[in-house]
């Protein structure tokens, strides 16, 4: 009878410890494409979100509570994504920065929503992701209509184009952004081809021979970097020698490495403006590139994404989901890319893109709307 009573003494103790453990920290879930082909990306998030982590804890935490990051990797696709997001409301996660892909974002929304869990995306720039009515769902970056819109206003009125060609990967991000840009462009320019490939592949030559044929004068893709490269790469060796141009899945350094910087060389890109050339990123840019190194595209996108779900956290005093939904809402944050207040959707009120080019092997701003 003592052994029975000083066995279930101790179960209680364990069982206490564990919860009083639990409340000791506060947990941030991350998610993203850590590996494969887009893991530079899911790096550069990590990288973002862990400076942000580090200097919250350094000052001790929120509500006095440690933070910890959850990192999971969806390896940018869409079922992943689902599976990693119940693995982080099950872990106990008071809020997610991620997915990385708009196709990873969009149905892993869902659980995150049933949940009541807010979510803040880095880079998931497709209009549904916040059409969806969701209330706990937001981003810091632009929408695809506005990137589409600024790159179309750059070849009509800029480059003064008569015949282009589109061209997108058939993913959420890709065919998204691809459409957004041929619906604002079509009124005014022939497009000449249409279609898509398939992310993952390597051997574009077929595809980019029937777009040879129709003789554009430059090819729009709608994509991210791994294909954008090789596209690029393969155009030139086939001859198609025209501008190619892109928006933020491509303007990052791989992109350069596989396409060849000879090849690379014009490449025209939407994205926001230099983080290098903004003033509140001053500080952020010089502890990053301290520890990291370079800075990647979305880095900054990750750390101001962090400091928003945690100032939240902290101003609502608790981390219950709708209490901390509310002051996402209702607060206006200073971030590294400035003041960044959400909309009724959860969208930024203000979503500046501007045009990139890359020139001797590196990207720099090139055309402001």
């Amino acid at each position: 009878m003592e052994k029975l009573i000083l066995f279930s003494l101790v179960v209680s103790a364990l069982i206490f410890s564990g919860c009083q453990k639990k409340e000791d920290a506060i947990k941030i879930g991350v998610a993203g494409p850590m590996t494969g082909d887009q893991a530079k990306m899911g790096t550069d998030f990590k990288n973002g979100i862990t400076l942000a982590v580090e200097e919250w804890n350094s000052k001790g935490g929120v509500l006095g509570k440690k933070i910890i990051a959850l990192v999971e990797d969806d390896q940018h696709d869409p079922k992943q994504a689902v599976s990693v997001a119940n693995k982080l409301v099950n872990a106990g996660a008071a809020g997610v920065i991620g997915h990385f892909n708009s196709s990873c974002s969009i149905p892993a929304s869902d659980v995150y929503n049933r949940a009541g869990i807010p979510m803040i995306t880095p880079a998931s720039t497709n209009p549904q992701l916040t059409e969806k009515g969701y209330s706990g769902v937001f981003r810091v970056c632009g929408r695809d209509d506005q990137q589409g819109k600024v790159g179309a206003e750059f070849v009509i009125n800029n480059l003064k184009l008569k015949k282009i060609a589109v061209i997108h990967d058939k993913t959420t991000y890709g065919q998204g952004l691809a459409d957004e840009f041929k619906k604002f462009v079509k009124k005014n320019i022939d497009i000449v081809y249409y279609s898509g490939i398939i992310q993952g592949d390597k051997d574009f030559k077929t595809v980019l021979t029937s777009i040879k044929e129709k003789k554009p004068e430059l090819i729009y893709f709608g994509g991210i970097y791994p294909e954008a490269g090789l596209l690029v790469k393969q155009a030139r060796e086939l001859g198609l020698d025209i501008p190619f141009m892109s928006g933020d899945g491509t303007i990052d350094p791989k992109f350069i490495e596989i396409a060849g910087a000879k090849a690379a060389e014009g490449t025209y890109l939407t994205f926001s403006p230099d983080a290098k050339k903004i003033s509140t990123a001053k500080k952020f840019v010089e502890d990053y590139e301290k520890k990291f190194e370079e800075i990647g595209p979305y880095s900054i996108y990750a750390y101001d994404a962090t400091n928003i779900m945690l100032s939240a956290i902290k101003e609502a005093a608790t981390t219950n989901g709708k209490a901390v939904i509310e002051k996402l809402h209702s607060m206006e944050f200073g971030g590294a890319l400035g003041k960044i207040k959400f909309d009724k959707k959860g969208d930024v009120t203000v979503a500046p893109y501007v045009v990139w080019t890359t020139k001797d092997g590196k990207f720099e701003e090139f055309w402001k709307p």
